[in-house]
């Protein structure tokens, strides 16, 4: 089976989005997405295990038996994870210290044992590399659009403290959008992240519908103009 890149690039990134098409990873989507600079940081941690697992389960999708392959994916999908989470301690401790807690939890992301499952072990490295990626931007996306939507109606602030993962050059990301904002708390919590998602999957579907709409008034134009000939 081989897919075409540009649908491997617009599944990812739009029409088969980890968060806003498959409705996975919604998890890490409500824990860690109260600023978007925590997006930030997990979507770019997810996206590196998805590449890397799918390399690795593509590489050795011929010698792992098909019996045995469930727990073969969770041990490598394990192992990358932990990997990450020990490059995230040595090279980004400050943000460590606040998404740790929840790194170690990609082992239990539904999107990566479902790509690994669904493409990896059926498709080429490259292809399966590229998939990884583009799920991964996909989950970053919604990640830091939901995180920037909750910060800055929670707190009126957006990319706070990203030099924490960026470094102290790109400090001018942290910017005040709401000057003396008193906040609105529940946007930060939790639940704020179910009612910012709703909002967001349902702009989606307000965009999908219209561009369909599009399609279908487009293909019926020239029949239009065939049956005006013709009579």
């Amino acid at each position: 089976m081989t897919t075409p890149y540009r649908r491997i690039i617009a599944d990812g990134l739009w029409s088969n989005n980890v968060i806003f098409s498959q409705m996975l990873a919604l998890c890490p989507l409500m824990a860690v997405t109260g600023t978007a600079t925590n997006g930030l940081g997990m979507g770019l941690a997810t996206t590196a295990v998805l590449i890397a697992t799918g390399s690795s389960v593509a590489a050795l999708r011929r010698i792992i038996e098909p019996e045995i392959r469930i727990p073969a994916f969770v041990l490598i999908i394990a192992v990358i994870v932990t990997l990450v989470e020990m490059a995230m301690n040595a090279w980004l401790h400050d943000l460590y210290k606040v998404l740790g807690l929840f790194i170690p939890l990609i082992v239990t992301n539904c999107a990566i044992f479902g790509r690994a499952e669904a493409f990896a072990s059926r498709e080429g490295v490259l292809a399966s590399a590229v998939d990884g990626m583009m799920m991964g931007l996909g989950f970053t996306l919604a990640l830091v659009v939901v995180g920037a939507v909750r910060e800055i109606l929670g707190s009126g602030t957006i990319f706070a403290n990203a030099s924490l993962l960026l470094g102290a050059r790109f400090g001018f990301l942290q910017t005040t959008v709401i000057p003396d904002y008193k906040g609105f708390l529940l946007l930060v919590l939790p639940p704020g992240g179910f009612f910012v998602l709703g909002l967001l999957l349902a702009a989606k579907r307000a965009v999908e519908r219209r561009r369909g709409q599009a399609r279908v008034t487009g293909a019926e134009a020239p029949q239009a103009e065939i049956q005006q000939i013709t009579l």
